[in-house]
């Protein structure tokens, strides 16, 4: 008869068990509360509907919330405390239960890009055993064509001439809808009539001396009369 075998012993152990829940702290429900309060309305705080062990003296009481937006969210208070001693508040947080909504986990771009990296290979493959090039527009751009460049380059030049003008076609200098030389011929026709009316002015003051130096003749004959 075969030796019966020996029962391979486990690589692991098994954990050990969760150590009891620290009745002192099952009743700091007003003392988690307290703490709730602080960092949220009253109103948003609901029962407890439960605990966690997370360690010996060391757990975590599980409150409803009522918080707006949060549905499937709780609210939870670790509470904490030393042999003999009062229970203290570790922290408060809103934990997602099990119906919460939650945002979709996050994928890094190297998976992202995973497909679609296959399927570029996958088709240079297929191309490769056709004898055709594959069809690329990132080969083109690699290979430094620049016909593109140049192409909106020069586009870019016509929209501009097209916006302002041809300059050589058109006689008047036009700049953003004002022409230039209308400015200059206005300020032309005021230059000359200020220029006409100086020259008024002169010939009045000519004018006047004629009359005072006529004066004077006067005068004179007038003296030549006593004389006599």
């Amino acid at each position: 008869m075969p030796e019966s075998e020996e029962p391979l012993e486990s690589a692991t152990p098994p954990p050990p068990p969760p150590p009891p829940a620290d009745e002192v702290l099952l009743g700091a429900v007003a003392l988690a509360q307290r703490a709730l309060l602080e960092v949220t309305a009253p109103e948003t705080v609901g029962s407890v509907i439960g605990h966690v062990v997370d360690g010996e003296h060391v757990l975590s009481l599980h409150f409803a919330s009522d918080l707006a937006g949060y549905p499937g969210w709780h609210w939870s208070v670790t509470l904490a405390r030393v042999e003999g001693e009062e229970p203290t508040v570790l922290e408060t947080e809103l934990l997602p239960g099990g119906q919460a909504l939650l945002a979709p986990e996050w994928v890094p771009w190297s998976e992202r890009l995973a497909e679609y990296r296959a399927a570029q290979a996958a088709a240079a493959a297929e191309a490769a055993e056709s004898g055709e090039e594959p069809e690329s527009d990132d080969a083109e751009l690699e290979a430094g064509d620049g016909f593109g460049e140049e192409a909106e380059v020069d586009d870019d030049a016509e929209d501009a001439a097209e916006e302002f003008g041809d300059d050589d076609s058109d006689g008047d200098d036009v700049f953003d809808g004002i022409d230039i030389d209308a400015l200059d011929d206005v300020s032309e026709d005021e230059d000359d009539e200020d220029e006409d009316g100086s020259d008024e002015d002169d010939s009045d003051g000519d004018d006047s001396d004629e009359d005072d130096s006529d004066g004077d003749d006067s005068d004179d004959d007038d003296s030549d009369d006593d004389d006599v």
